[in-house]
């Protein structure tokens, strides 16, 4: 059956920067304006502190320690007593990839990152759903699945050889989906999001059916049956862990999956609209102005946004 976390990460069009490695000896504060979608951070040596914009912080982090922002809020890292923080722009300015950045002589942490650029259209299904920090500590049960592609993240980016970029890249990739676990299993389905309804046996599978047939006519009845609840306890326990109705959560995943198609395929609006459940064109470039805001044909020829790093 379909994984619909992967099914989101696919929609979304995923590509991470290259990593960025800073060296730093204390004491040392660096200013980032925030990255537009969404970053990944990992401490590798030493320890340091975040303070995300409009979150209690700030936090410390230790060495094997990862992090994920979203919502490209402004954040600062910094080591030892408190000091002004210079400017990112400042710090990486003429950054070269495979390149370290050092702040001292003899640095006492050692801190890396890269930003994952979403498809602007469908970014808010994954940024939504994200807590403007994720911590993941080095201790922790979930971090068990981590230290080995931090090890090799450790490797890669102090002495880059042959093929590195290619290996960072899905290092972070694998990272990312690792944090996006721990984020599941500590909040639990309680969320109020799709993310961290996944945890609910029940509501768990019934996204994954309608993630592996979204095409089919499902009812709530049928849905219901199918991941063992009555009907009512389901469409309620559904709207509560997802934070929307079961067959309103369908429609918009129909509509996002079959936006991309558009911008993907050479088929035609009928034939799209047909392979994704709408029994005709008029009814599925209505609910389709109604999730992404244009009308298909409009969608398709409309040049997608891709947002530059800021920080």
């Amino acid at each position: 059956m379909t994984d619909p976390l992967t099914d989101v990460l696919g929609l979304l069009d995923l590509r991470s920067g290259s990593f960025a490695r800073l060296e730093a000896q204390e004491p040392w504060a660096v200013g980032f304006s925030g990255f537009r979608h969404i970053k990944f951070g990992a401490v590798l040596r030493g320890d340091c502190r975040i303070a995300v914009a409009g979150t209690p912080g700030p936090v410390t982090l230790k060495a094997g320690d990862c992090y994920l922002l979203g919502g490209g809020r402004a954040y600062e890292l910094s080591g030892g007593a408190e000091v002004p923080a210079v400017p990112s722009a400042e710090v990486f300015d003429g950054f070269t990839p495979g390149d370290a950045v050092r702040i001292g002589t003899s640095p006492d942490a050692v801190v890396v990152g890269c930003g994952f650029d979403l498809d602007e259209a469908n970014a808010a299904v994954l940024l939504d759903v994200l807590p403007p920090l994720i911590h993941v500590g080095a201790g922790s049960t979930a971090a068990e699945g981590i230290r080995a592609a931090l090890e090799l993240l450790r490797a890669e980016t102090s002495e880059p050889a042959l093929g590195t970029p290619f290996v960072t890249e899905r290092l972070a990739h694998v990272l990312l989906v690792h944090l996006l676990r721990a984020h599941v299993a500590e909040h639990g389905p309680e969320g109020g999001a799709w993310l961290t309804a996944l945890a609910d046996r029940h509501i768990g599978a019934a996204l994954s059916l309608m993630h592996d047939r979204p095409a089919h006519p499902w009812t709530v009845a049928e849905l219901a049956g199918r991941s063992g609840m009555s009907r009512s306890r389901f469409a309620d326990r559904f709207t509560r862990t997802v934070g929307v109705p079961p067959l309103e959560y369908l429609a918009c995943w129909r509509i996002r999956s079959a936006a991309r198609e558009l911008r993907t395929s050479d088929r035609t609006v009928a034939a799209i609209a047909a392979r994704w459940g709408y029994g005709s064109e008029s009814s599925f470039s209505h609910a389709f102005k109604r999730v992404m805001g244009s009308s298909p044909g409009r969608y398709r020829t409309t040049e997608p946004h891709r947002p530059d790093e800021t920080g």
